[in-house]
């Protein structure tokens, strides 16, 4: 079975998009750029790697899809499995997710996912990323996001996911769901994991504008819980998730599902409707025709 066929045959969730790459927030421009934009090679390297160490419970993931972990249909769908096989092995008890990427935690959703395919693949591609945000925002493990490097978009949106999020403190990176910069739309359930983050005012503005935060900034508002040298964010997370884990583990777990159940039962009761939503709007003539010029000005960017 391929790594596709088993991703659509578990249950999934849903949602809608964020893209990657360059926009200006507060006056600053915010990498990724061409980045995103990249063809899917159809090299078989793995893009996730997963380092479990049973004396401690604990496993790192390093996404490592060159050059910007964007997420493509096959990243997502290798990261779910990754994470399933994480949940059901019993001695995993945290998750630490990270970047083997410079400069980059994620740029966000892969816009080729969305430019130029037919509703059906674009239908498999959102059910994708639904897959991706329930299996992380439900998990049972403590997950703690690394983030050591910028984080636009669907990056912002998968380290939202996590019960703890450690950033490099460099003022070059930035991190937050940009989507209107590009004249797409957050779907309800990145507003609600936002919402459930940094409040309600704080989100109507980062959404509207198309915020991108710098660390200081993200750390100010709550977006991120921690700041540390770059060189000093996968051993802080580290050191951070043993305090997680001396938590007795019932009590933490009923606790989590109950902050974060009626997001997650919001996003499930509509999961088709939002498969059909995301489809309609991203397959519009005047949404490709955005989708186009931006990638013709990645390319001249590159050129």
């Amino acid at each position: 079975m391929t790594l596709r066929a088993a991703l659509r045959s578990k249950s999934a969730f849903s949602g809608l998009l964020s893209q990657l790459s360059s926009c200006s927030s507060h006056g600053r421009v915010c990498v990724s750029p061409v980045l995103v934009a990249q063809r899917r090679n159809n090299s078989t390297s793995p893009k996730i790697k997963v380092d479990f160490d049973q004396s401690t419970g604990v496993a790192v993931m390093h996404m490592q899809s060159p050059p910007v972990n964007s997420l493509s249909l096959d990243f997502l769908t290798e990261l779910c499995i990754g994470v399933e096989k994480l949940e059901m092995d019993k001695s995993c008890r945290g998750l630490i997710i990270t970047s083997s990427q410079p400069k980059v935690f994620s740029a966000g959703l892969d816009i080729l996912e969305m430019y130029g395919k037919s509703p059906e693949s674009c239908g498999e591609f959102w059910k994708a990323v639904q897959e991706m945000w329930l299996k992380l925002y439900s998990s049972n493990m403590v997950t703690i996001a690394a983030i050591n490097g910028s984080s636009p978009a669907g990056g912002c949106l998968m380290s939202m996911t996590c019960d703890y999020r450690i950033m490099a403190d460099n003022p070059r990176y930035s991190i937050g769901l940009n989507e209107t910069q590009l004249g797409i739309v957050a779907p309800f359930w990145f507003k609600d994991t936002m919402l459930n983050t940094v409040g309600h005012r704080t989100t109507e503005l980062a959404l509207e504008l198309g915020l991108l935060y710098n660390p200081s900034e993200a750390l100010k508002i709550g977006l991120v819980d921690k700041l540390v040298p770059e060189d000093q964010v996968l051993t802080t997370a580290a050191q951070t998730m043993t305090k997680w884990l001396a938590i007795p583990e019932h009590a933490r777990q009923i606790t989590k599902s109950m902050m974060r159940k009626p997001t997650i039962d919001k996003l499930t009761s509509n999961r088709e409707a939002d498969i059909q939503n995301f489809v309609k709007f991203i397959t519009k003539d005047s949404i490709q025709k955005s989708l186009r010029m931006y990638l013709e000005m990645l390319k001249k960017r590159k050129a």
